[in-house]
This record gives structure tokens, C-alpha cells and sequence, in this order.
């Protein structure tokens, strides 16, 4: 159904270390009619590159960002519906040159000579634009262009008005041109030169500073900022900065603390070990500790809802569900994000390693959709996969708490027979870290909720789940 009220179309939130999103294609135009759930434009992040579908149907009255822009997360980039048409857009242009028009008439009638002086202040204007070489560049080109030592002017731009976009700019670095670092220090001798005209006398004195270099120290911090002897140093990219912030204000939101638990694994690496074959021939897909741990842990949320909760303001939230984040290093370890498996539990041990496989994938390819990063409740975290025994994770806000898995390793671990009677055997053991905000859980209640999963994973049937 169309609207007659405006309806904002803003930059989603992409993860919660995304803070900016860049424009790649508008599917639509101003004046265009569109449904509820159709495609409207496509965006591209540092994470993600997605397709944003519209949030009502009806007319397209204004797109307020350009392709190849790149805008903060929550700006609005057009709307839909309202009051405003297609037709409200071209007014504005035919008013600025109507009187133009105009002046120019009323001055040639008049014979005055002093009409060129009009113009000279329009033209600064323009040369201010091409000063580079190209138009506007948004801050993920400058920055790509930045750590590959490319000058932007010299890339080829397929955006509105030669606009050089990502996609050009990673086209032009794929491409192995390099060539693009000589242009600047020719750029660098041209003050020299400004200064030596005017003295035309001493031209030899001219080139004595540029030789010695001295004057262009004092200009020269900008191109590559050093530190010490053995430092290097680099600008911090649009992703980090949104993990750092993120991290930060989840210290400074919560009140952390972590619990660990030992865990016997080997009944469940012996299961592991008989579905694999099966799981990898039937399916396709392959039955990783990850699953097994996450399938016993929304089992466990269901008896501690607050662990899967949050607090809003004075309030307690509680949910039914599980929408279970987990976490996926990006970018060689330079970024990581966070996409969740909504209603986790209504998985059983296959569903879950299908689906904890495919956000995986999806999030290195950069294929989620903002669905997929948004309203997670409990987040796992699997640094084992490294060989890590114990860690500290951070929560992810607004939720309570998160769950770290580390690696499985063979130990000798006291074990009870059916007699009562101890004895030493090599088991595969196994950490388990629950960090929680203690504004809302206390310690008794981790421990509980640890305790229960360590007996669900210890105790797993091949039956079960």
C-alpha cells in the first residue's frame, strides 16, 4: 500500500563496528513507483555489500545521496512518498538561471563594460572543483587509494560525473598499476618554482633551498607520518575505529566479569567423529565442535533467561528465542563481525552446523544482509580454533553475556567407574568462558548455567538434539 506520509530510507547498521556505508548503485530513480520489500539501492562497506530493500511502497519522492557518497550509518538517504514529486526536483535549477539569463540581457541592453565583472567571481568556483583532478571522493576511496599509494585523479571513474567509486578504485589496484606514487613528488618541487619568478635576477639562488630541502621540511609531515626508529605507523580504517568505540563503551556500559568451567569433551568428539561421514556426504556440511557447543548452549539459555536478556533503562528483558550471534574474524584479523542465526532454537545439531556454515561464509564473502547482524541476544566467541586455552571476551552490547570456547586438548583427567572407584585416563578436555554483566547476573547464576552446559555436553547421546 502507498503512503502519503514521507517514509525515511536511512544507511543501515551493518554490524556494530560499521560506522559509514558508501552508495554503489540506485535501482530506482526520483518519481519511480516501488513496493514494500523491493530493492531500492545497494551499499558497500568495510563487512558487507547488500542490497536495501524499500520500507513502504509507493513513490520515490527524493534520493538525498548520490551514488559513490559515502555516508555515516543512520543518514538518510532518500524517502518515500510524503508530499514532495518528481516533480519538486528540476524547479530549483530553472530559478538560479533564469535571472542569470536576465542579467545578462539587462547588461548587454544597457551597453555597460563592466558586465565581465559578474562572471570572474562564477569562474573561481569551478576550478576549485577540478582541483584534483576528479570530483568528490568519499573517505573509503581516500582511504584504499591512501594504503595502496594511488592518486585518486589518475584512476578511472564510472560514477555520476566521473566519480571515482570502490569498485573503481580496487578494479585500478587488482589491475597492479603502481604507477601512480611518481605524480606526487613532481607535485612537491612546484613551490619552488612560484617563489623563483619574481626575483628574476638571482635565479641560481632558487634552487639552493630546494636543494637543501630545509624549507620543505616544515610542509613535508603530511605524506608519512613517522614514529621511533622501528615503528611504523598507519591510520586506524573506518572498521577498527567502529570495534574500538564498540568495545570501549561495552567496558564502560557493563559491569564485566568471566567465569570458567573444565569441560570433558569426549563423548562428544566420539560422535563427532561417527557423523562427520555422514554429515559431509549427505548434507554437505561438516558437523564442527562449534555446532555441537552451540545447540547445548540455547538449551541451557532456555533455564537462564537472563543470560539471554538484557537491561533497558530500569527494565529486565527476557526473551523466549535465542538469536545467536557468532563471532567471524575478517581481513586477516584486522576486523571481525558479528552475524546471528534468528530463533536458534528451534535448530537441531544439523540445522545449527548448516547455519553457523553459512553466515560464516556469507560474512567473509560479504554477503550478509542487515537482518543478519541486527538483534542478536547471546553471542559465541571460538578462539580455541587457534589453540587458546582461556580468554576475557567483551560483551557485545545490549546483551548480557557471551560465551568463549577454547581449544580441545588431550589431558590426563580422574575419572569414576561404575564402582565408585577413581582412576587417571586421557581425556579431551576443553575451557569454557562465560563473561556476564553483573549488573544483572551474579556469580551463583553464571555458575549454574556453566554447570548445566558442561552436563549437557558431557552427557550428549547420540540420540539427542
Amino acid at each position: 500500500m502507498a503512503t502519503n506520509t514521507a517514509v525515511d530510507v536511512v544507511m543501515p547498521q551493518m554490524g556494530v563496528s560499521v560506522s559509514e556505508g558508501t552508495i554503489t548503485k540506485w535501482s530506482k530513480n526520483v518519481g519511480d513507483t516501488i513496493e514494500a520489500d523491493e530493492t531500492l539501492l545497494e551499499i558497500s562497506t568495510d563487512k558487507v555489500d547488500t542490497e536495501v530493500p524499500s520500507p513502504a511502497s509507493g513513490v520515490v519522492s527524493e534520493i538525498l545521496v548520490q551514488e559513490g557518497e559515502t555516508v555515516e550509518v543512520g543518514t538518510v538517504l532518500a524517502r518515500i512518498g510524503g508530499e514532495h514529486s518528481a516533480a519538486a526536483a528540476p524547479p530549483p535549477p530553472e530559478p538560479a538561471t533564469q535571472p542569470a539569463a536576465e542579467e545578462a540581457a539587462a547588461a548587454a541592453t544597457e551597453g555597460q563594460e563592466a558586465t565581465p565583472e559578474p562572471e570572474p567571481p562564477a569562474q573561481p568556483a569551478q576550478p576549485a572543483v577540478p582541483g584534483n583532478g576528479k570530483a568528490f571522493v568519499s573517505p573509503v576511496v581516500a582511504r584504499i587509494a591512501a594504503e595502496h599509494g594511488i592518486d585518486p585523479s589518475q584512476v578511472p571513474g564510472t560514477g555520476t560525473g566521473g566519480r571515482v567509486t570502490k569498485k573503481d578504485i580496487v578494479a585500478f589496484v587488482e589491475s597492479g598499476a603502481a604507477q601512480p606514487q611518481a605524480p606526487a613528488p613532481a607535485a612537491a618541487p612546484q613551490p619552488a618554482p612560484t617563489q623563483a619568478p619574481p626575483p628574476a635576477s638571482p635565479p641560481t639562488a632558487a634552487p639552493v633551498p630546494a636543494a637543501a630541502g630545509t624549507s620543505a621540511e616544515p610542509q613535508a609531515p603530511r605524506p608519512t607520518p613517522v614514529g621511533a626508529q622501528g615503528e611504523t605507523l598507519e591510520p586506524m580504517s573506518a572498521m577498527r575505529r567502529g570495534i574500538a568505540e564498540h568495545m570501549r563503551r561495552s567496558l564502560d556500559t557493563s559491569a564485566h566479569v568471566t567465569s570458567a568451567i573444565e569441560v570433558d569433551m569426549t563423548r562428544v568428539v566420539q560422535i563427532r567423529e561417527k557423523l562427520k561421514k555422514e554429515y559431509q556426504s549427505a548434507y554437505g556440511v561438516n558437523p564442527t565442535y562449534l555446532a555441537f557447543i552451540a545447540r547445548a548452549t540455547v538449551e541451557t539459555l532456555r533455564d537462564y533467561p537472563w543470560v539471554n536478556g538484557e537491561l533497558r533503562g530500569d527494565q529486565i528483558v527476557t526473551r523466549n528465542y535465542v538469536n545467536l550471534g557468532f563471532a567471524v574474524e575478517l581481513a586477516d584479523g584486522k576486523g571481525l563481525i558479528v552475524p546471528n542465526l534468528k530463533n536458534a532454537e528451534t535448530l537441531n545439531l544439523l540445522g545449527m552446523a548448516k547455519g553457523i556454515a553459512d553466515v560464516a561464509r556469507r560474512a567473509r564473502d560479504k554477503q550478509l544482509t542487515p537482518d543478519d547482524v541486527a538483534g542478536g541476544s547471546f553471542t559465541i566467541t571460538n578462539p580455541g580454533g587457534y589453540g587458546t586455552f582461556h580468554g576475557t571476551p567483551v560483551i557485545s552490547q545490549p546483551q548480557a553475556g557471551i560465551l568463549g570456547t577454547y581449544a580441545i586438548v588431550k589431558r590426563p583427567w580422574v575419572i569414576t567407574d561404575g564402582n565408585g572407584a577413581d582412576a587417571i585416563a586421557i581425556r579431551s578436555m576443553m575451557n569454557l568462558t562465560l563473561t556476564y554483566d553483573h549488573r544483572l547476573v551474579d556469580g551463583a547464576y553464571a555458575g549454574r548455567f556453566l554447570r548445566d552446559l558442561r552436563e549437557r555436553l558431557q552427557g550428549w547421546s547420540e540420540t539427542d538434539y
